[in-house]
């Protein structure tokens, strides 16, 4: 029995729809089980709540033997800082998949061994080490900056031609598709022959800054798109203008303040995922800025 979380989010969404055209039992865990799909609720178990519950958790891991785990974003109410908010919510599901020899594949940043504060992508790494302290086998999905956060901004592309992020916009900023990642982590769910732990880093196989991604985006779509570099200070005061709490304000730019620094290029990586980002921008980026 293979339990999915986060099984309506970009990333969950997708592993489940791959493990389930194997054919394996699936088990699904969701907050609520009237946004799954009527396929999923069709032919997946589902056991409802929140995957940071003990019994929850105690409940869906009854029986099985394999636990794709991803920590749903906080969103803008205030989960207190990131280190503790990941931790909180992973540890009861790692003892618990340790103690019934459940395997383990989590999505979590590239970047071990950078020595810095991260926000986000430090927690990620915390959540790694305490994975790891309870003996679990496991696979952690090591990855980059999501192209699918480009889309957040598929309006001002098309309306005005821009997009803007706080990045260095002459410094290389490694990316990864979520499809890759769902493809590696559906492969290693229904893998059985794996042991022990191990991380597996996915990287696209480009290397582009944010202005080379927006030359990119312009040919796609066939007129001018240019990047706009927004000061970090001006990223961190503008997210609480929308809503944010401080604390993730603060960890959303010591993220992307690492991101500047090379955080990804501290971890060593070997093969690149398939999709590049020009394949992606011609796949998803032009049909949502056309819609």
């Amino acid at each position: 029995m293979i339990v999915i979380t986060t099984p309506t989010g970009d990333i969950g969404r997708q592993v489940l729809d791959r493990v389930l055209e194997s054919g394996e039992p699936v088990r699904v865990i969701a907050r609520d089980s009237s946004r799954l799909a009527e396929h999923v609720r069709a032919r997946a178990e589902v056991v409802e709540g929140s995957h940071a519950d003990a019994d929850t958790i105690a409940k869906a891991l009854e029986g099985a033997d394999r636990l794709f785990w991803l920590v749903p974003p906080a969103g803008f109410r205030d989960a207190g800082p990131a280190g503790s908010y990941y931790l909180d919510f992973t540890r009861t599901a790692a003892r618990e998949a340790a103690s019934r020899g459940v395997r383990m594949v989590h999505v979590t940043s590239l970047g071990r061994g950078y020595n810095g504060v991260a926000g986000l992508l430090s927690a990620a790494l915390d959540m790694d080490e305490l994975i790891e302290s309870t003996g679990v086998q496991c696979r952690a999905l090591a990855l980059p900056f999501f192209m699918e956060n480009v889309l957040h901004q598929a309006q001002p592309i098309s309306q005005q031609g821009v997009f803007s992020m706080a990045n260095t916009a002459d410094r290389p900023l490694l990316t990864v598709a979520t499809q890759d990642v769902a493809a590696a982590a559906a492969d290693l769910l229904l893998d059985t022959t794996w042991i022990g732990q191990a991380r597996v880093p996915l990287v696209s196989p480009d290397s582009l800054t944010p202005d080379a991604m927006a030359e990119i985006i312009t040919e796609t779509l066939g007129r001018p798109v240019c990047y706009q570099q927004v000061p970090l200070a001006d990223f961190q005061d503008r997210m609480v203008q929308r809503g944010a709490s401080p604390s993730l304000a603060q960890d959303m730019a010591s993220m992307v303040n690492a991101q500047n620094n090379g955080i990804y290029d501290a971890e060593p990586r070997d093969a690149a995922s398939a999709t590049d980002f020009r394949q992606w921008c011609q796949n998803i980026l032009k049909p949502a800025v056309q819609s």
